[in-house]
Parts: structure tokens; C-alpha cells; sequence
């Protein structure tokens, strides 16, 4: 009786040891992970900032297109080596500013969707997903501006930053695509949701100035 009551105290303590090896193994790994991360967020910031000089010489629409090219390959060196840091979601969207001020609406619209991809939050996710629609405005493409601008809208509050003008664009896109009605909805929310809006006026001849509503 002994003997078996030792081997499954033996066995039990084995079990243990092997348990709590396994836990310290997890542990080193996940620490050994953050400090990677933590790491490479530090080296994309740092490569994010050493492009900055570049990148705001390039933003404008005095802008060079050898300023532009430069400043397009650095920021592109930066998502290519530290894709995984928190500095490559701005980084995309840096790229895509930049290629929308030169006309690439398709390259700028693909580096807003990576900046989206790559985990954008709140004033960068809202620019960014804006950025989108401005593309496919800019293409004509009205219908996939108003698909983008929807996005965009979703879950804002009357309060939060780009709101207002966030509804414009939906609106705008909305007459543009033959949507009167709900061109018009959208400014009367706007009108409805932020009532002391500087632009009350400017919106209401837009109203004035959609087509009728059909009977």
C-alpha cells in the first residue's frame, strides 16, 4: 500500500513539475513576443519619424513628383520592413494621402484599405475609411463612394470628431449617384443631430437644390 501511495505521489509531483515547466515556457514565450513587438514598434515609429521631412515635402499640391516618389518609396520601405508595428497603419495612410494629391486613386485607395488591415483606430480609422470613398469619388464611381462613406458614418456619434463632415461626403455622394432621397435624408440628419452646425445654411441650399422628391 505504501509503495503504490509512493508511486502516485511520485507521479503526481512528476505531473507538476511537468505543468508548471509547460506554464514557464508560455510565460517566457508571450514575455519574449511583447518585447518583440514592443521592439518593432519602436523601430517603425523611429523609421516613421526619419521619413517625416520627406513625407511633408511631398504633401501638398505644389508638390513635386520627384518629392512624391521619394517620399512614396520611404514610407513603402517602412510597411515592406515593419509591417507588423503599430507605425505601419500610419504609415499606409501617409502613403495613400500622398498618392491621392498625384492622381493614383487605386494605389491610394489600396494603402487606405492596408491602413484599415493593419489595424487603424479611431481618428486614423475614420480618415482612413474616408479616404476610400474620396477615391472612388475621384474615379466617378459614385455608388462605391457611398458604400465607403456608409462605412465610415457607422458607429460615429454627433459629438465625435469628423461627424459633420463625414455625412457630407455621404450626402454629397448620394446626389451624385441619383439618390436624391437619401441625399436628402442624410442632410436633414445632420440638420436633426448637430442643429448649431456652422454649415446650416450651406446645407440647407443643398436641400433646396435636390431634385423633388418623386410622388
Amino acid at each position: 500500500m505504501n509503495d503504490l501511495s509512493d508511486f502516485l505521489s511520485s507521479r503526481a509531483a512528476r505531473l507538476g513539475l511537468k505543468i508548471a515547466g509547460v506554464v514557464l515556457v508560455v510565460a517566457m514565450v508571450v514575455a519574449g513576443g511583447w518585447l518583440w513587438l514592443r521592439t518593432e514598434d519602436n523601430r517603425g515609429q523611429a523609421a516613421l519619424a526619419a521619413a517625416a521631412d520627406v513625407v511633408q515635402q511631398a504633401d501638398g499640391p505644389t508638390a513635386t513628383t520627384e518629392a512624391r516618389q521619394r517620399a512614396i518609396a520611404m514610407l513603402q520601405l517602412v510597411l515592406t520592413q515593419h509591417g507588423r508595428s503599430a507605425a505601419a497603419a500610419q504609415a499606409a495612410y501617409e502613403l495613400g494621402n500622398i498618392q491621392y494629391q498625384g492622381g493614383d486613386y487605386a494605389a491610394a485607395r489600396g494603402a487606405y484599405e492596408i491602413a484599415l488591415a493593419k489595424g487603424a483606430t479611431g481618428t486614423l480609422k475614420t480618415l482612413s475609411a474616408s479616404g476610400v470613398g474620396y477615391t472612388w469619388e475621384a474615379q466617378k464611381d459614385y455608388p462605391h463612394a457611398v458604400t465607403a462613406y456608409e462605412s465610415t458614418t457607422r458607429g460615429l456619434q454627433p459629438r465625435q470628431f469628423y461627424f459633420e463632415e463625414a455625412l457630407l461626403d455621404l450626402a454629397r455622394a448620394q446626389a451624385l449617384a441619383g439618390k436624391p432621397a437619401e441625399a436628402r435624408a442624410t442632410y436633414e440628419r445632420l440638420l436633426r443631430d448637430v442643429p448649431e452646425s456652422r454649415r446650416a445654411q450651406d446645407i440647407r441650399a443643398r436641400i433646396a437644390a435636390l431634385p423633388p422628391a418623386s410622388k
